[in-house]
């Protein structure tokens, strides 16, 4: 059975970005059955002229309210929504052309399928592909497995209570991602970049790393009991990221020979990284010796 579908664009004072991100929704190659604006409180000119042509266009509603942090905006924007399915998507984001076909095709083929979301296109101040594995419950314990901009089972995101709308200093997306997985099933990634990602040094992603630590640390006593079931796999999976990067730590090294080595960490295998890449530069700096060839005797 073919679901309806809905998509949810939520903005502060981003002026003719909602426009853009607007556009690449009406643009779908399976056009979306609805679709709402939610506007969280913006009070510059251009925003709010953003706002009215949206309005009068009648293709899109447009809601307004008084800022209460993204996590809100969500809420209403799902809540005024009367579909099966919904997409998430924040108003300085894009969505590529087939978006919406692929992942409600990833939730109408496979009940087990909460939500679906994509590899990123980051622009902006920086380019690169990124590419988010999705998983189950356990697969988002270490590290966060899916962008904010996912489609959604909108009963599946009532079960789950919503977007807490008291955190409003980073990490909902990933905070709302565990208490719907907490039920079971996953979360499905198309591997292909079909979100458009702007960057910024002032985005609120890039202010919440300066704060991951106390972050994490939130959502480690907001999920307890989920932790506690997998704490395993949690440490296991965390030992893992650490050994990648120090890996690529000791490539970058070996590459560049003119970095000193002149400190170790201790206790997570910085030192015997320090020592390969030490005897990898003394094997290099060293001549090969030189064949001895036997003088003919008479």
């Amino acid at each position: 059975m073919r679901a309806t579908v809905g998509v949810v664009v939520t903005g502060f004072d981003q002026g003719d970005l909602v426009r853009e991100a607007v556009g690449s929704v009406l643009r779908q190659t399976r056009a979306p059955d609805q679709v709402v604006v939610v506007d969280d409180g913006s009070t510059d000119v251009r925003s709010l002229a953003v706002l009215d042509v949206l309005a009068a266009d009648g293709g899109v509603q447009v809601l307004r309210q008084e800022n209460a942090g993204v996590s809100a905006a969500r809420n209403a924007g799902l809540s005024a929504l009367g579909t099966d399915l919904a997409v998430v998507l924040d108003g300085d984001d894009r969505l590529a052309e087939t978006f919406v076909e692929r992942t409600a095709a990833l939730l109408e083929e496979d009940a087990d399928v909460v939500g679906a979301s994509s590899w990123l296109r980051m622009h902006g101040v920086a380019h690169a592909i990124v590419r988010p594995a999705g998983g189950a419950a356990v697969d988002f314990l270490h590290r966060n497995a899916s962008p904010a901009t996912v489609m959604l089972r909108r009963d599946r995101w009532r079960a789950a209570g919503g977007y807490d709308e008291r955190m409003r200093d980073g990490f909902e997306d990933w905070d709302f991602f565990l208490a719907l997985l907490a039920a079971g099933g996953r979360i499905e990634i198309v591997p292909e970049p079909l979100i458009e990602y702007r960057t910024s040094p002032t985005s609120a992603n890039v202010r919440s790393m300066d704060r991951r630590l106390e972050l994490y640390g939130r959502l480690v006593d907001r999920h307890r009991p989920l932790f506690e079931e997998h704490l395993r796999a949690v440490l296991l999976a965390q030992e893992a990221a650490s050994i990648a990067r120090l890996d690529a730590w000791e490539q970058l090294v070996l590459d560049h020979p003119e970095v000193p080595l002149d400190d170790a960490t201790y206790g997570d295998g910085g030192m015997a990284a320090v020592v390969r890449v030490a005897t990898a530069r003394a094997e290099a700096a060293t001549p090969p010796a030189r064949a001895v060839v036997p003088v003919p005797q008479d």
